[in-house]
C-alpha cells in the first residue's frame, strides 16, 4: 500500500496556473538555498582549524548539518504532495521533522553555551572543553534519534500521544527558556560587557552574543506561529485546520525559511567565518569554474 502510494506521488500543487508555478519554483529554490548556504558555512568551519577550536563554531557545525538534511528532505516534503505525519502513506517515519528539531536544540544549546561563557568566563573555560562540547552535541543527536526509534517501534496511536504530549510540554518550556536567555544575554551584552575595559576578548564576546541573539530572534519569529498552533490545538483539544501537504502549509514553510536565514546570519555576523568562506570556499570554486570555461574548446 505504501509503495503504491509512493509511485503515485504528484507535485504539491499542479502546475496549472502561474501562482502554482511560482510556488513550485519557490520550494525548489528554498531547498537549494538551504543546502548551498549551510554547506558553504559547514565546509568553511571544517577548513579553518582556529574556528573548529571554538565551542560556538561546533554548535554552528551541528546546526548546519541538520539544516543540510532539512534542505535535502524538503525536495521531498516541500515539492511533492506529502503529508508528513504518523499513519500517512507518504510520511517519513518522523525523520524529516527531527532534522528541524535538531536545529532547534542546537540553537538552544548554543544560547546556553554563550550565556555560560559570558556570565561565568572562568568556570566556563575550566568546564566546557572542546571534548565536552562535542559530548553535548552528540547527546542531543542521540536523544533525537532515540525518540525517532521509539516512535517507530510503538503503535501509531501511542506514537501520536508521545509526540503530542512531548511537543506540547517541550514547546512551552523551550520557548520560555529561549526568551529568558535572550533577555538575559541582551542585558549582559548591553550593560555588563560595556563595563569591561576595551580589548579583543571583550569585542569577541560581544559579537558572539549579538550573533546568537540575532539567530535566536529570527528562530523565534519563524517558529512561534507553529509552536502557538501546536500548543493551542493540543491544550484546547481543537480540530485545527490542516493544509493538504507540507509544501502549502505556511506554518511549516517558515521554519525551513529560517534554515536558509541562519547561515546568512552566521556569515554576516562573524568576520573570521566570512573571510574563510570567501577565500577558501567560494573564490576557489569560482576560479575553477572560470578556468574550465576559458579552457573549453570552441
Amino acid at each position: 500500500m505504501r509503495n503504491s502510494s509512493l509511485q503515485g506521488l504528484s507535485l504539491a500543487l499542479p502546475l496549472t496556473s502561474f501562482g502554482n508555478v511560482l510556488m513550485f519554483l519557490f520550494s525548489v529554490s528554498l531547498a537549494s538555498s538551504i543546502i548551498f548556504l549551510n554547506m558553504s558555512v559547514f565546509v568553511s568551519i571544517l577548513l579553518n582549524r582556529a574556528l573548529r577550536s571554538e565551542n560556538r563554531f561546533m554548535y554552528m557545525l551541528s546546526t548546519c548539518f541538520s539544516d543540510i538534511c532539512t534542505g535535502v528532505s524538503y525536495y521531498y516534503v516541500g515539492v511533492l504532495d506529502v503529508k508528513d505525519n504518523f499513519g500517512s502513506p507518504t510520511g517519513t517515519y518522523y525523520v524529516v521533522p527531527t532534522f528541524l528539531g535538531l536545529s532547534y536544540m542546537a540553537i538552544l544549546a548554543a544560547q546556553a553555551d554563550r550565556y555560560h561563557a559570558v556570565a561565568s568566563p572562568f568556570q566556563y573555560s575550566r568546564r566546557m572543553t572542546r571534548n565536552r562540547t562535542v559530548v553535548v552535541i552528540c547527546a542531543y543527536w542521540l536523544y533525537a534519534n532515540l525518540i525517532v526509534a521509539v516512535n517507530n517501534l510503538v503503535a501509531v496511536g501511542v506514537a501520536r500521544q508521545i509526540v503530542s504530549i512531548g511537543s506540547f510540554v517541550g514547546n512551552i518550556f523551550t520557548v520560555i527558556i529561549m526568551i529568558g536567555l535572550n533577555i538575559r544575554l541582551f542585558i549582559i551584552a548591553r550593560f555588563q560587557l560595556e563595563k569591561e575595559p576595551p580589548s579583543v576578548e571583550r569585542d569577541t564576546k560581544r559579537s558572539s552574543v549579538y550573533l546568537i541573539l540575532l539567530v535566536a530572534l529570527f528562530f523565534l519569529a519563524t517558529w512561534l506561529p507553529l509552536f502557538c498552533h501546536v500548543i493551542v490545538c493540543n491544550f484546547f483539544g481543537l480540530v485545527c485546520y490542516t493544509f493538504k501537504n507540507e509544501g502549502t502549509d505556511p506554518l511549516r514553510i517558515l521554519p525551513r525559511v529560517n534554515a536558509a536565514l541562519t547561515p546568512i546570519l552566521y556569515i554576516c555576523g562573524c568576520s573570521p567565518l566570512r573571510a574563510t568562506l570567501l577565500t577558501k570556499v567560494w573564490r576557489p570554486c569560482c576560479r575553477r569554474r572560470r578556468v574550465s570555461w576559458t579552457t573549453r574548446p570552441n
